[in-house]
């Protein structure tokens, strides 16, 4: 029973929906007061009067039963005291039933929702900077399928440019076949790099038709660059497979070459498109904003076109419900400009656009890169984590086995949880150390109180019965009211595109787990109180597992 909803439905406040009540229902910061709290504040205007006024005329209306014990009113709150002995057996009894499923729904049924998001350039290797956007992405990804959505992934590649021109040159001075196969994109890399620093006028001039002779469709130079892309791809799967991240879709810029006329064409018919200094436009000076820059005076698409024409195509191809864009917040305006062009275009569907910014990642030297100039690359970020977690684990638990395979579960995990755990908006300092802690808002403090669960369900050792009418004590309450509300905490996840939300409520549910099992015996319990605390345990277990699955992080047995 969703104890929430049921609250919901019985409160009536003119002007005001259950759905708008249930997500103001939250729970208050002392236990006495109650299981759960209306705050009154946000009801005032509608209603016409104060805060302390609506709180009491609720709590003297409400109809007590045998869910609801009590409603109280103080200082423009309402304070429900719901039957404990109801709540326990509602919730464990549902989280172990549902098991995996346990905080899914099917709301998303028969809805199709695009995430654009990692997007890799081609030839260049991932560094600190993606994690974020493929982190956010994969775990909004995976949050949306867990309430029935049908999810497209999409890393819309960085492959359309002239840098490629210039890599292909560096490849016919510098390149040796062989070692490029060998040293994939680092060695690519390298090349690019090279050209930059030592290219003359000349070199220029190649780069610049190379790139013009793989838009012509040149075979060598085709081949060329699709051996790159491959070797790319190659990289960041193994990448993409550390962090586990879904892609359902490789499309990137150079897919949109042919499908972005007939979209200058639509600007064109419907008059939007303007002449500025031999560039084409598309005025934008009445909504606040710069004009947005169609192509360049030599005829050139750019990002914007690019853009229009993938949101026309993936309208086309998945008549989505919702497009989002995993993408840093100093793109705010590109995309404010390409989905505004959309609206004037008369693209109904643009309000269903979403640009889902967050902010950067830079190490705890306030830099991204090294003294040296070179980017911090995202693989050598998440080795050192592995083998930092190693040498803690080996420390604090010397016998265990097979350290190397938890210690990859638990140094990746901390690096996806350092991305996720704040709002996505805020830019992350990230430290070893403190991704790394078994205390503290960490992955790993997480993954050990599953690992401690998971160890006291073994010593157990025989099957246990949940206790019908056992009344739980304040501990166990504080715990099972947490449990209750992760169906919620997944939907307002993905309603703000936050899964810093199921981060934090991972840790919530951790702690005060880790206080009941300080607190209360469990296995030297005895009778119902023995059997309901090893119901509590699992059902603590497996909605752990299942919040850190959501987020992309797996959990060890054993730490």
């Amino acid at each position: 029973m969703d104890y929430k909803l049921h609250i919901a439905q019985k409160l009536k406040i003119e002007g005001v929906s259950s759905d708008e009540i249930y997500q103001a229902l939250s729970l208050p910061p002392n236990s006495e007061m109650g299981d759960y709290a209306l705050p009154c504040f946000k009801f005032a205007k509608v209603l016409r009067m104060s805060p302390v006024v609506i709180a009491e005329k609720l709590a003297a209306s409400f109809e007590t039963d045998e869910t609801v014990s009590n409603v109280s009113s103080i200082n423009g709150y309402v304070n429900f005291k719901v039957n404990k002995t109801s709540l326990a057996a509602g919730v464990i009894g549902k989280i172990l039933d549902e098991g995996e499923k346990y905080g899914s729904s099917d709301i998303g049924a028969g809805k199709t929702i695009c995430i654009d998001y990692s997007s890799v350039n081609i030839a260049k290797p991932f560094h600190i900077g993606h994690l974020s956007t493929t982190v956010i992405g994969g775990s909004l990804y995976k949050i949306f399928k867990f309430l029935g959505y049908n999810v497209v992934g999409i890393n819309h590649l960085g492959d359309y440019g002239t840098q490629f021109g210039k890599l292909i040159a560096a490849y016919k001075h510098w390149g040796d076949k062989d070692e490029v196969q060998k040293g994939g994109i680092h060695a690519i890399n390298d090349l690019y790099v090279r050209f930059n620093n030592e290219a003359d006028a000349e070199m220029e001039k190649e780069a610049r038709e190379y790139f013009r002779l793989i838009e012509c469709g040149d075979k060598e130079a085709n081949e060329l660059f699709d051996w790159f892309k491959q070797l790319t791809l190659d990289y960041v799967k193994t990448i993409y497979e550390k962090l586990d991240i879904t892609f359902d879709s490789y499309a990137g810029e150079r897919f949109y070459t042919d499908k972005m006329q007939p979209v200058i064409e639509e600007l064109q018919d419907k008059g939007l498109l303007t002449e500025s200094e031999g560039a084409k436009i598309v005025d934008l000076e009445k909504y606040g904003m710069p004009p947005c820059l169609i192509l360049r005076s030599d005829g050139a698409s750019l990002y914007a076109t690019r853009d229009l024409a993938a949101a026309v195509y993936r309208k086309k191809t998945y008549d989505f419900y919702k497009c989002l864009y995993v993408v840093a917040y100093q793109q705010n305006l590109h995309f404010k400009q390409v989905f505004k062009v959309l609206e004037l275009m008369g693209k109904e569907w643009a309000k269903d656009l979403v640009h889902v910014a967050y902010g950067m990642v830079s190490l705890e030297d306030g830099a991204m890169s090294t003294r040296k100039g070179k980017v911090v690359w995202l693989e050598d970020v998440i080795s050192k984590c592995v083998e930092k977690a190693y040498q803690i684990i080996n420390e604090k638990n010397e016998t265990l086995e097979n350290k190397k395979e938890i210690a990859d579960i638990v140094g990746v995990g901390a690096v996806i949880f350092g991305a996720l755990y704040n709002s996505k908006i805020k830019d992350i300092v990230f430290s070893y150390d403190k991704v790394l802690s078994f205390e503290g808002e960490t992955s790993v403090y997480v993954q050990y109180t599953c690992a401690r669960a998971n160890s006291v369900l073994i010593k157990s050792g025989s099957e246990w019965i949940f206790p019908e009418g056992y009344t739980p004590n304040a501990l166990e309450s504080e715990v099972i009211k947490v449990l209750e509300t992760f169906p919620a905490t997944v939907s307002a996840a993905a309603d703000k595109y936050e899964p810093s939300y199921i981060a934090r409520y991972a840790v919530d549910l951790a702690q005060k787990f880790n206080k009941f099992y300080i607190d209360c015996k469990i296995l030297t319990a005895e009778g119902d109180s023995k059997n309901f605390r090893l119901a509590l345990t699992a059902a603590t277990l497996r909605t752990l597992k299942n919040a850190l699955k959501l987020l992309g992080i797996g959990v060890p047995e054993k730490m």
